[in-house]
Protein backbone atom coordinates (compact mmCIF):
# COMPACT_ATOMS: atom_id res chain seq x y z
CA UNK A 1 0.00 0.00 0.00
CA UNK A 2 1.55 3.48 -0.92
CA UNK A 3 2.28 5.85 1.72
CA UNK A 4 -0.08 8.78 2.08
CA UNK A 5 2.65 11.85 1.90
CA UNK A 6 1.85 14.97 3.54
CA UNK A 7 2.40 18.10 1.22
CA UNK A 8 3.72 21.11 2.71
CA UNK A 9 3.79 24.55 0.56
CA UNK A 10 6.79 26.31 -1.25
CA UNK A 11 6.06 29.14 1.83
CA UNK A 12 5.85 27.24 4.40
CA UNK A 13 8.67 24.43 4.15
CA UNK A 14 11.10 27.69 2.86
CA UNK A 15 10.15 29.81 6.60
CA UNK A 16 11.15 26.45 8.07
CA UNK A 17 14.19 25.94 6.18
CA UNK A 18 15.27 29.39 7.17
CA UNK A 19 14.37 29.45 10.73
CA UNK A 20 16.42 26.12 11.24
CA UNK A 21 19.54 27.43 9.43
CA UNK A 22 19.29 31.04 11.27
CA UNK A 23 18.58 28.52 14.73
CA UNK A 24 21.44 26.52 13.86
CA UNK A 25 24.20 29.45 12.98
CA UNK A 26 23.95 30.70 16.12
CA UNK A 27 26.24 27.99 17.26
CA UNK A 28 28.08 27.44 14.28
CA UNK A 29 28.79 31.33 12.84
CA UNK A 30 30.95 31.18 16.07
CA UNK A 31 32.80 28.22 15.45
CA UNK A 32 33.63 29.33 12.02
CA UNK A 33 34.83 32.37 12.99
CA UNK A 34 37.04 31.00 15.77
CA UNK A 35 38.58 28.53 13.41
CA UNK A 36 38.65 31.32 10.68
CA UNK A 37 40.92 33.35 13.78
CA UNK A 38 42.83 29.81 15.02
CA UNK A 39 40.87 30.02 18.40
CA UNK A 40 39.36 27.04 20.70
CA UNK A 41 37.10 26.83 22.81
CA UNK A 42 37.34 24.27 25.55
CA UNK A 43 33.48 23.54 26.18
CA UNK A 44 31.82 24.27 22.91
CA UNK A 45 34.38 22.81 20.33
CA UNK A 46 33.56 19.03 21.43
CA UNK A 47 30.36 19.59 19.66
CA UNK A 48 31.99 19.86 16.07
CA UNK A 49 34.73 17.79 16.85
CA UNK A 50 34.18 14.92 19.15
CA UNK A 51 30.84 15.15 17.04
CA UNK A 52 31.28 14.14 13.48
CA UNK A 53 28.51 16.34 11.82
CA UNK A 54 29.51 19.50 10.11
CA UNK A 55 28.34 22.96 10.36
CA UNK A 56 27.29 22.65 6.65
CA UNK A 57 25.35 19.63 6.71
CA UNK A 58 24.16 20.49 10.25
CA UNK A 59 22.25 23.93 9.11
CA UNK A 60 20.39 21.99 6.15
CA UNK A 61 16.98 21.63 6.56
CA UNK A 62 14.85 18.01 6.13
CA UNK A 63 11.20 17.65 6.28
CA UNK A 64 11.79 13.81 7.71
CA UNK A 65 9.50 10.68 6.10
CA UNK A 66 5.95 10.83 4.93
CA UNK A 67 6.43 14.66 4.36
CA UNK A 68 6.35 15.94 0.32
CA UNK A 69 8.04 19.51 -0.50
CA UNK A 70 6.60 21.66 -3.06
CA UNK A 71 7.18 23.22 -5.75
CA UNK A 72 11.43 23.49 -6.70
CA UNK A 73 13.39 22.25 -3.64
CA UNK A 74 17.13 21.89 -3.34
CA UNK A 75 16.55 18.60 -1.75
CA UNK A 76 16.06 17.00 -5.12
CA UNK A 77 19.52 16.84 -5.91
CA UNK A 78 20.31 15.50 -2.42
CA UNK A 79 20.62 11.94 -1.22
CA UNK A 80 17.99 9.84 -0.62
CA UNK A 81 15.47 12.34 -2.29
CA UNK A 82 13.10 11.30 -4.74
CA UNK A 83 11.02 13.74 -7.33
CA UNK A 84 7.54 13.10 -7.95
CA UNK A 85 5.14 15.27 -10.20
CA UNK A 86 6.14 18.25 -8.70
CA UNK A 87 7.28 17.62 -5.49
CA UNK A 88 10.11 16.35 -3.77
CA UNK A 89 9.98 13.93 -0.53
CA UNK A 90 12.63 11.54 0.84
CA UNK A 91 12.34 7.99 -0.14
CA UNK A 92 12.49 6.40 3.22
CA UNK A 93 12.35 3.00 1.53
CA UNK A 94 16.08 3.34 0.08
CA UNK A 95 17.14 5.35 3.05
CA UNK A 96 16.07 2.06 5.29
CA UNK A 97 17.11 -0.31 2.72
CA UNK A 98 20.93 1.30 2.78
CA UNK A 99 21.13 2.47 6.11
CA UNK A 100 18.55 -0.89 8.00
CA UNK A 101 21.45 -1.80 10.11
CA UNK A 102 21.77 1.57 11.46
CA UNK A 103 18.30 2.48 11.70
CA UNK A 104 17.66 -0.89 13.72
CA UNK A 105 20.92 -0.47 16.12
CA UNK A 106 19.86 3.15 16.96
CA UNK A 107 16.53 1.90 17.86
CA UNK A 108 17.62 -1.01 19.85
CA UNK A 109 19.48 1.34 21.68
CA UNK A 110 17.97 4.57 22.72
CA UNK A 111 14.67 1.52 23.34
CA UNK A 112 17.24 -0.02 25.55
CA UNK A 113 17.98 3.59 27.73
CA UNK A 114 14.53 4.36 27.45
CA UNK A 115 13.48 0.92 29.18
CA UNK A 116 15.56 1.77 32.66
CA UNK A 117 15.22 3.99 35.32
CA UNK A 118 17.72 7.78 35.56
CA UNK A 119 20.66 6.88 37.68
CA UNK A 120 21.97 10.14 39.02
CA UNK A 121 24.84 9.27 41.50
CA UNK A 122 27.96 9.58 39.13
CA UNK A 123 28.55 13.07 39.97
CA UNK A 124 30.47 13.75 36.68
CA UNK A 125 33.56 12.13 38.09
CA UNK A 126 34.31 10.61 34.28
CA UNK A 127 36.15 13.83 33.63
CA UNK A 128 37.61 13.82 36.63
CA UNK A 129 38.98 10.00 36.11
CA UNK A 130 40.43 11.35 32.38
CA UNK A 131 43.13 13.43 34.39
CA UNK A 132 43.74 10.61 37.44
CA UNK A 133 47.19 10.46 38.85
CA UNK A 134 47.98 11.76 34.92
CA UNK A 135 50.69 14.83 34.54
CA UNK A 136 48.96 16.19 31.68
CA UNK A 137 45.48 16.95 31.01
CA UNK A 138 42.61 16.99 27.93
CA UNK A 139 42.72 20.74 27.56
CA UNK A 140 45.18 23.92 27.97
CA UNK A 141 43.58 24.42 31.26
CA UNK A 142 44.76 24.65 34.73
CA UNK A 143 42.69 22.49 37.40
CA UNK A 144 40.53 23.87 39.74
CA UNK A 145 42.25 22.08 42.76
CA UNK A 146 45.07 21.10 41.17
CA UNK A 147 46.82 18.21 40.67
CA UNK A 148 46.80 16.80 44.27
CA UNK A 149 43.36 18.20 45.12
CA UNK A 150 42.02 16.53 41.87
CA UNK A 151 43.31 13.29 42.97
CA UNK A 152 41.73 13.67 46.13
CA UNK A 153 38.46 14.14 44.42
CA UNK A 154 38.45 10.95 42.75
CA UNK A 155 39.86 8.61 45.59
CA UNK A 156 37.30 10.35 47.85
CA UNK A 157 34.42 8.81 45.31
CA UNK A 158 33.26 5.74 44.16
CA UNK A 159 33.10 6.02 40.14
CA UNK A 160 29.67 4.97 38.59
CA UNK A 161 30.30 5.77 35.02
CA UNK A 162 28.13 3.23 32.37
CA UNK A 163 29.02 5.17 29.32
CA UNK A 164 31.88 3.36 26.90
CA UNK A 165 32.76 6.82 25.10
CA UNK A 166 33.76 8.41 28.99
CA UNK A 167 35.03 5.58 29.88
CA UNK A 168 37.10 4.98 27.17
CA UNK A 169 39.22 8.49 27.98
CA UNK A 170 39.89 7.19 31.64
CA UNK A 171 43.67 7.41 32.57
CA UNK A 172 44.76 3.93 33.40
CA UNK A 173 44.85 4.39 36.89
CA UNK A 174 41.22 5.26 37.30
CA UNK A 175 39.91 2.23 35.22
CA UNK A 176 40.30 -0.06 37.97
CA UNK A 177 38.48 2.45 39.88
CA UNK A 178 35.17 2.14 37.93
CA UNK A 179 32.03 0.03 39.35
CA UNK A 180 31.82 -1.36 35.94
CA UNK A 181 34.12 -2.06 32.75
CA UNK A 182 31.77 -0.47 29.95
CA UNK A 183 32.30 -1.71 26.50
CA UNK A 184 31.07 -1.10 22.53
CA UNK A 185 29.88 -4.63 23.37
CA UNK A 186 27.38 -3.83 26.18
CA UNK A 187 26.63 -0.33 25.24
CA UNK A 188 22.91 -1.72 24.81
CA UNK A 189 22.95 -3.12 28.61
CA UNK A 190 24.71 -0.40 30.21
CA UNK A 191 23.48 3.22 28.73
CA UNK A 192 20.68 4.94 31.40
CA UNK A 193 18.65 8.02 30.62
CA UNK A 194 20.95 9.70 33.73
CA UNK A 195 23.85 9.88 31.65
CA UNK A 196 24.88 12.78 30.62
CA UNK A 197 26.95 11.54 27.49
CA UNK A 198 24.17 9.49 26.42
CA UNK A 199 21.53 13.04 26.87
CA UNK A 200 24.55 14.42 24.80
CA UNK A 201 24.72 11.32 22.35
CA UNK A 202 20.63 11.83 20.97
CA UNK A 203 22.58 14.36 18.91
CA UNK A 204 24.88 11.61 16.95
CA UNK A 205 21.80 9.70 17.01
CA UNK A 206 19.83 12.25 15.46
CA UNK A 207 22.08 13.05 12.72
CA UNK A 208 23.53 9.55 11.88
CA UNK A 209 19.75 8.84 10.62
CA UNK A 210 20.25 12.27 8.99
CA UNK A 211 18.12 13.09 6.29
CA UNK A 212 15.62 11.00 7.57
CA UNK A 213 15.43 13.02 11.01
CA UNK A 214 13.12 15.81 10.28
CA UNK A 215 15.52 19.51 11.03
CA UNK A 216 13.59 20.61 14.40
CA UNK A 217 14.33 17.15 16.18
CA UNK A 218 18.07 17.34 14.67
CA UNK A 219 18.22 21.27 16.40
CA UNK A 220 16.55 20.49 19.46
CA UNK A 221 19.17 17.32 20.33
CA UNK A 222 21.60 19.87 19.62
CA UNK A 223 20.13 22.43 21.64
CA UNK A 224 19.87 19.75 24.43
CA UNK A 225 23.54 18.45 23.27
CA UNK A 226 25.56 22.14 24.32
CA UNK A 227 23.45 22.72 27.14
CA UNK A 228 24.55 19.27 28.95
CA UNK A 229 28.09 19.69 27.59
CA UNK A 230 27.91 22.75 29.56
CA UNK A 231 27.14 21.39 33.07
CA UNK A 232 29.43 18.47 31.80
CA UNK A 233 32.21 20.77 31.88
CA UNK A 234 31.24 22.83 34.42
CA UNK A 235 31.30 19.70 37.04
CA UNK A 236 34.82 19.02 35.29
CA UNK A 237 38.11 19.49 36.97
CA UNK A 238 39.03 22.03 35.13
CA UNK A 239 38.78 26.29 36.00
CA UNK A 240 36.24 27.36 33.60
CA UNK A 241 36.17 30.65 35.16
CA UNK A 242 38.20 32.81 32.46
CA UNK A 243 35.63 31.35 29.68
CA UNK A 244 32.50 32.91 31.79
CA UNK A 245 31.69 29.29 33.22
CA UNK A 246 30.99 28.87 37.31
CA UNK A 247 31.86 25.45 38.69
CA UNK A 248 29.82 23.34 39.49
CA UNK A 249 31.74 21.91 43.13
CA UNK A 250 30.93 18.63 42.97
CA UNK A 251 33.48 18.00 45.75
CA UNK A 252 30.92 19.35 47.88
CA UNK A 253 27.42 18.45 49.33
CA UNK A 254 25.85 21.79 47.45
CA UNK A 255 27.94 20.87 44.23
CA UNK A 256 26.28 17.65 44.13
CA UNK A 257 22.87 18.82 44.86
CA UNK A 258 22.87 21.29 42.14
CA UNK A 259 24.62 18.60 39.77
CA UNK A 260 21.52 16.30 40.33
CA UNK A 261 18.84 18.69 40.02
CA UNK A 262 20.49 19.09 36.61
CA UNK A 263 21.02 15.61 35.34
CA UNK A 264 17.37 14.87 36.59
CA UNK A 265 16.09 17.80 34.35
CA UNK A 266 18.20 16.84 31.39
CA UNK A 267 16.98 13.08 31.75
CA UNK A 268 13.51 14.27 31.33
CA UNK A 269 14.21 16.48 28.72
CA UNK A 270 16.09 13.41 26.69
CA UNK A 271 13.89 10.98 27.29
CA UNK A 272 11.42 13.56 24.96
CA UNK A 273 13.68 13.69 22.58
CA UNK A 274 14.73 9.75 22.65
CA UNK A 275 11.15 8.82 21.71
CA UNK A 276 10.93 11.16 19.10
CA UNK A 277 13.97 9.33 17.43
CA UNK A 278 12.48 6.15 18.21
CA UNK A 279 9.19 6.99 16.31
CA UNK A 280 11.32 8.00 13.31
CA UNK A 281 13.12 4.41 13.49
CA UNK A 282 9.96 2.80 13.54
CA UNK A 283 8.27 4.57 11.13
CA UNK A 284 11.37 4.03 8.51
CA UNK A 285 11.81 0.29 9.73
CA UNK A 286 7.69 0.29 8.88
CA UNK A 287 7.66 1.65 5.62
CA UNK A 288 8.39 5.23 5.56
Amino acid sequence: MPVLLSELPVDVWTARAAAHEARIDRWTTPHRERRRQGRTHPVLDFLFTYYSETPGRLRRWHPGPGVALAGPAPHSDWRWYVTDGATVHLDADAFAADRGDTVRFVRRLLAATASRPASTGCFGLHEWAMVYRDTGTRHAIPLRLGRAGTDEVVEAHQIRCTHVDAFRFFTPDAVGRNRLQPTRETQPELEQPGCLHAGMDLYKWAYKLSPATPGDLVADCFELAVEVRELDMRASPYDLSGHGYEPVAIETPEGKAEYVAAQRVFAELGAVLRQRLIDVCDQLLLGG
